[in-house]
């Protein structure tokens, strides 16, 4: 079992010493900013091609539908290829998207279905880099750096949402939208110039990659088994189902409660920028003093109240110190979730976790706005505003059990400790299904802690790839126990071999010293075999 044990937090800027994390956020940070000069152009655009409501919104709608509907593949194939040359893959796509749209801008040749068209490549391109992106993290900085690491990572989405709209508008402005997109795709050429530069060292692995169909279902597999990484993403619904109305129905606030200009919004949006860049800043201070429980509860009452100030709608001089306080809090949940999620799981299934949170982030927010929204048509802005922040308290208590502070105990750094399986020959990968037997000898006292721990084996046995595990007793010698747990195939049982984690180590060493007998437990394996 891992020693539940906090290791110091780094300063808010410590993983910037990091040459290569440096240079990486420093183009991912321009890399955002292009892409919010994207948005606003191609929302401009669009509303000088069509004065249809519908095709003005769906350029919103084409840049998130791709997370939804690609970030669970684009997980898997992060995970079974190699990340650099992937990431570098989809910059040039991105790159190459980019340019064609900023061409057709300048011949005057797009239409609106075009414009949509190219919005949504340039959305697939976004989220199939995402879980690719986000995995590589862990493996710029050290595991104390991670916290600031993501944190910063939250910052520069901040800080790229507080400037990138002004300066898309001005580009747009003085330019015109082909400018504007131009410049979103010189930012894609920054990011693949610090990846092409970046010598990765890939993990070593004597195994063929994984095939993406069976990657999809590990990676699957992993979350349904992995407690640690299920907390996040039931906290992380939880949240975002009902921090959603904020954001969703701010402009109502502003344009119906303060009959205000488009000015006071970009107003409110920059105060809620500036919380999250403060909140960004202090956030290592913050876990030095309190645990990640702790943090996120109290940061979710913060912005529950700001909910219910807002739904008041008071006056702007109450309101902006309001949307600080929400960016601040918001900033603490979103940035101790990622945390979590990047804590919680292997390396060798970071990317296919991290889109599962990715998948429910994008379903929360696009899920609770439409909710929000409704409740708001139909009786009123106030209504849905108090009712958000009502169900955000009452989801503090549903979901307490799911502690996101699981994860810090965790070591599941490859530990290699499991012997090469003893055979007369070695059997073809394909060969399965395979079943591995454990036979246990344990005395009547230790029963009780035997059977507890093996049902915390058993349950990295699943995570780690078995399709089906149990434990039997012998009917005629109480104490003799035997495990079972089966693989589809020969191969699969390797892998298991290579995803052993040191929490398994240590697990599986306090269950050998609970045996009566030397010698125990003794392990055999079983091939399929057929006439």
């Amino acid at each position: 079992m891992a020693t539940q044990t906090r290791e110091p937090a780094a300063g808010a800027w410590a993983p910037l010493r990091v040459p290569t994390f440096r240079a990486l956020w420093l183009a991912i940070l321009a890399g955002n900013v292009g892409t919010w000069v994207h948005d606003t152009a191609a929302a401009w655009l669009m509303a000088d091609l069509s004065d249809a409501p519908l095709m003005i919104a769906a350029v919103q709608s084409a840049t998130t539908v791709p997370v939804v509907l690609l970030a669970l593949f684009a997980g898997a194939l992060a995970d079974i290829v190699d990340r650099r040359r992937y990431l570098m893959l989809a910059q040039a796509w991105m790159f190459a998207v980019a340019s064609l749209l900023a061409l057709l801008a300048h011949r005057g040749q797009l239409t609106p279905e075009l414009l949509l068209m190219l919005t949504f490549a340039l959305g697939c391109g976004a989220a199939m880099s995402m879980p690719a992106q986000n995995a590589t993290t862990p493996e710029l900085v050290p595991r104390a750096m991670l916290g600031s690491a993501v944190a910063l990572g939250s910052l520069s989405m901040n800080i790229a949402r507080s400037i990138g709209p002004a300066l898309g508008g001005l580009v747009v402005a003085q330019f015109g939208a082909a400018w504007a997109f131009a410049l979103n795709a010189l930012t894609f050429l920054g990011v693949l110039l610090v990846l092409w530069r970046w010598r990765r060292d890939p993990a070593a692995s004597a195994l063929p990659p994984e095939r993406l169909g069976g990657a999809l279902r590990s990676g699957l597999r992993y979350a349904a088994h992995a407690p640690a990484l299920r907390a996040v993403l039931v906290r992380s619904a939880a949240f975002l189902l009902f921090g959603s109305a904020l954001a969703a129905l701010l402009p109502v606030v502003v344009r119906s409660g303060l009959q205000a200009s488009a000015n006071v919004y970009g107003l409110l949006l920059g105060g809620i920028g500036a919380g999250a860049v403060a909140g960004a800043l202090m956030l290592p201070r913050l876990r030095r003093r309190w645990s990640r429980d702790r943090l996120v509860t109290w940061a979710t009452l913060g912005y529950a109240g700001c909910m219910l100030l807002a739904s008041q709608v008071p006056p702007i001089h109450w309101l902006l110190p309001a949307m600080l306080l929400a960016g601040f809090c918001w900033i603490c949940v979103l940035s101790s979730l990622q945390v979590a999620s990047q804590m919680a799981v292997a390396g060798w299934v970071r990317a296919r976790a991290l889109s599962l949170y990715i998948v429910v982030f994008s379903l929360g927010i696009a899920s609770g706005s439409l909710l929000w929204g409704t409740i708001a048509q139909l009786g009123s802005t106030a209504l849905a505003l108090q009712l958000a922040a009502v169900g955000a308290c009452a989801a503090l208590v549903l979901v307490r059990s799911w502690s996101l502070d699981g994860s810090d105990g965790l070591d599941l750094a490859p530990s290699a400790h499991w012997p090469q399986p003893l055979v007369s020959q070695e059997p073809e990968h394909d060969h399965g299904p395979v079943l591995i037997t454990l036979e246990y000898s344990v005395a009547d006292e230790n029963r009780g802690r035997f059977l507890r721990l093996l049902a915390q084996l058993g349950q990295g046995r699943r995570r780690d790839g078995a399709l089906d595990w149990d434990v039997f007793e012998d009917s005629a010698e109480p104490g003799r126990y035997l495990e079972s747990f089966g693989t589809a195939s020969w191969l699969e049982h390797l892998r298991q071999h290579e995803r052993v984690s040191q929490d398994d180590r240590r697990l599986q060493e306090a269950i050998r010293e609970l045996q009566r007998e030397p010698g125990y437990p003794r392990i055999r394996h079983f091939i399929a075999s057929r006439p």
